[in-house]
This record gives structure tokens, sequence and C-alpha cells, in this order.
């Protein structure tokens, strides 16, 4: 009896270093990146819910889905605490979902689906690596960024479709402002990534444009 006790002990300890080890390969491609959750939250994420799903086979042997399922209510929060608005646009989601993805991986490894969870770690760092150049191939050729254009007077917003235009970048109006001295346009424009660099360089020596930022 205290051999198989033993035997028991030994397997949730290697499920434990299991959950630890995967949680780091994870954590390791977020912290270089330098993203919000690092090398540590994703082995903590990965640990405990892989400890949690063995708490739950242990001591909810009538109704062991109880405490697992509250795992992801858990995860939920903490996801959320990672996103947070940038600029123009909504960042920390691939961390979130990483978190979340970290999560399920930790409880596979708990329930003792070793082999899945080594299968999901791999398809985590495939998804998170490589079809990063991907993206970056779609956001080089599809570009889209918010300006903040201030001109001199109202004609020149006229001048300024003239030269979006030129750039092969299309544009739309977001918000205008207007002053006795000046306009204020915020443009959202997409194109090459090259065009809006073009546009950039032409608009910093460009006499009608009086300041602009993206």
């Amino acid at each position: 009896m205290d051999f198989l006790r033993d035997h028991s002990i030994q397997n949730e300890l290697l499920l434990i270093f299991i959950s630890v080890f995967l949680g780091l390969c994870i954590g390791a491609e977020r912290e270089y990146r330098n993203k919000s959750a690092g090398l540590r939250t994703f082995i903590l994420v990965c640990f405990g819910s892989c400890l949690f799903t063995i708490l739950s086979v242990k001591i909810g042997i009538k109704d062991p889905d109880r405490l697992a399922a509250n795992i992801i209510t858990g995860i939920g929060f903490l996801g959320a605490g990672v996103i947070f608005k940038g600029d123009n646009k909504i960042d920390g989601i691939t961390t979130a979902t990483t978190i979340w993805a970290t999560a399920s991986i930790g409880m596979a490894v708990g329930s003792g689906y070793v082999y899945l969870s080594l299968l999901g770690t791999l398809l985590v760092l495939l998804i998170l690596s490589s079809l990063t150049y991907f993206q970056n191939y779609i956001d080089h050729n599809h570009k889209i960024r918010e300006y903040k254009i201030v001109v001199s007077n109202k004609e020149n917003l006229d001048y300024c479709r003239e030269l979006f235009t030129i750039h092969n970048l299309k544009f739309t109006v977001v918000k205008q402002q207007f002053s006795k001295e000046s306009s204020s346009t915020t443009w959202l424009l997409t194109g090459k990534n090259s065009r809006h660099e073009d546009l950039i360089q032409q608009m910093m020596h460009d006499s009608k444009i009086d300041s602009f930022q993206f």
C-alpha cells in the first residue's frame, strides 16, 4: 500500500516538473519578445493549472470537474490584466490568449495527458514564432496607420488628399478640428509600409504641412 502511494506521489511530482518545464518554454518565448507577461508568469500559470487539476482529481472524487472548471475563470481575470489600449490598437491580446492556452496545457499535464500537453506546447511555440513572420509580411504590405496632420488653412486639406493619392495610400477622415489659424485632421491611411515611409519623408520637408504625428 505504501509502495503504491509512493509511486503515485512520484508520478504527481513528475507531472508538476513537466508542467514547470513546459511553462518555461512558452514563457521564454514571451520574455524574449519583452511582453507584459514573461517567464515567471507562464511557469506559474502552467504549474498552478497542473496542481489544481491534480487536486481536483484527488479531493473532488464525485465531481472532479468543479475545481478544474474554476481554473478557467481565474485565468480569465489574469488574462484581462495584461490587455491594455495602445495608441492605435488594443495590445496584449496575444499574451492573454497565450496565458489561456498555457493553462490548458497545465491542465492536460495534471490529468496525465503528457503527450497531448507536449503537442500543445509545440503548437503554441510554432504559432507564436513562425506566424510572426507571416504577420510581418501582411503588415509590410497592408500597413494601417493613424496620422494627425495640422495645416494652416482649409485648402491644404485637399492638398493632403492629393499627397495621399500620389503615394498610393487609401485614406479616411477620422476626426477634424478647426481654428482660425489652422486645422487639425486625423487620417487613417492604408497601404504598403514603404509608401508610409515615403509620405513621412515628404511631409517633413513640406512647407504646407505645419506639423504631423502618427
